[in-house]
């Protein structure tokens, strides 16, 4: 070992032939760590980039490709989800857009005098005789023309005819409706019934073998399902088509026509779908192209705050138009103001809910119609109305909306506090005259 080592080692000093061999492994090992760092590296950014080479062992391969598949599934399914809400909202507004009308109101009203401006007016030579008013064509004094003063929305709800909107649409009795459906066509619609409690009526046009939307279960509603309004929007856009989701249900609020008019919804969608004025009487879909609601409100001041009357009420209407001629409503017969903590505590009364019955301010204004269901009953002026078959009274559940649920000839039992104390009294429900 000792001379082994002193062939090798001369006076601290390497051999030539050694420094040869060591420097040549040094560069080989520099070379071969740049190389394999550089090909490492590359390999590194191809997975990052989710490129894949053929030649990478399989062990590789199998974890790039299990990493790949995971992320294209995830954006695959969020791909696919996008599209399938798209083809579903199309093929809602394809299938119901031949059902839904514009309505137009007209109706006969003054010419409007013609005024115009002479240059020459002032010069004697241009107008020597003057004018008994010179700013006014009195040719057109007296005369009236048809004028489009208004329009709303609807659907067709039979094949027959029948045409769904808003109360408030149709409100004007001297006034014209004419509806128009979707390819151009204009039919002359008489409006065949008003329902005297919900903003809804119906009208009737001369035609056969029309399309109509299927009726979907306004119950059944859930807060956040999508929904699709279609609509004549500000009256002048033909079946606009707006899509958002159920906001809010149940809701009660006092609406205004624009007319000074005023009137309390109970009961109805809230939706976050753009409703314009316009809109009023069209329908709200669901996703599967059914109506749930019929638009009738926005709120003035805010975005994206609609409102529409649950389909339920129309159901009830159009079954009653068909069988009767007319929308028949139960009547119940007392005048009434819902209880909250403030007539309460102004009254000191025992419940902060219920319906107070209580007559209005004309003499005529009784609190309880005389042969009425209540009159039979014994309700009289004072009484609160607790409950109508268990279910109670409030603002979100008026007093009026719970009895229109039933028919005519149909029996409820009324929970009502009558003279300090709780009873129960059984109204047969009569027709509203």
């Amino acid at each position: 070992m000792l001379t082994h080592e002193k062939n090798v080692i001369d006076d601290g000093k390497l051999s030539g032939s050694y420094k040869r061999i060591l420097i040549t492994s040094i560069i080989i090992t520099f070379f071969m760590s740049s190389f394999l760092g550089a090909v490492f590296g590359f390999m590194g950014a191809m997975v990052g980039q989710q490129k894949v080479f053929s030649w990478l062992p399989g062990f590789f391969q199998e974890e790039r490709d299990e990493l790949i598949d995971r992320s294209d599934d995830s954006s695959a399914s969020e791909t696919h989800k996008l599209i399938e809400e798209e083809s579903a909202v199309t093929a809602v507004v394809e299938k119901a857009s031949p059902a839904v009308v514009s309505i137009i109101v007209t109706k006969d009203i003054p010419k409007i005098q013609e005024f115009f401006f002479d240059p020459f007016e002032s010069d004697p030579f241009f107008n020597p005789f003057g004018s008994r008013d010179k700013n006014r064509n009195d040719a057109n004094e007296g005369e009236t023309e048809k004028r489009e003063i208004g329009g709303g929305s609807g659907f067709i709800a039979s094949k027959d005819g029948l045409v769904v909107t808003n109360k408030h649409v149709v409100s004007d009795q001297s006034a014209d409706y004419t509806v128009m459906t979707n390819d151009g066509k204009k039919y002359e619609a008489q409006v065949m019934a008003i329902d005297p409690m919900n903003d809804i009526a119906i009208l009737k046009i001369n035609a056969n073998n029309l399309p109509v939307l299927e009726f979907g279960d306004s119950d059944s509603l859930k807060i956040g399902q999508t929904v699709i309004a279609i609509g004549n929007s500000l009256g002048e856009f033909r079946n606009t088509v707006s899509k958002g989701i159920i906001s809010g249900l149940k809701r009660s609020l006092t609406a205004g026509t624009g007319t000074g008019e005023l009137e309390t919804l109970s009961e109805v969608i809230q939706t976050d779908a753009a409703i314009n004025p316009g809109n009023s009487g069209g329908p709200l879909l669901n996703i599967d192209g059914r109506v749930i609601g019929v638009n009738v409100a926005m709120a003035q001041g805010a975005e994206n705050i609609g409102f529409a009357l649950p389909v339920n009420l129309v159901k009830k209407d159009i079954d009653s138009v068909k069988s009767k001629g007319k929308i028949v409503q139960p009547f119940l017969g007392v005048r009434y103001v819902i209880v909250n903590k403030q007539i309460q505590k102004e009254n000191n009364l025992p419940y902060d809910y219920g319906a107070l019955i209580l007559r209005g301010q004309r003499i005529s204004d009784l609190a309880v119609v005389p042969g009425s269901p209540a009159d039979k009953a014994g309700i009289v002026e004072n009484d609160i109305i607790l409950e109508v078959n268990g279910k109670k009274v409030s603002n979100k559940a008026p007093l009026g909306s719970l009895i229109a649920k039933y028919n005519v000839g149909d029996t409820v039992n009324l929970k009502i506090w009558h003279k300090g104390e709780e009873k129960t009294v059984s109204a047969n429900l009569e027709e509203r005259k």
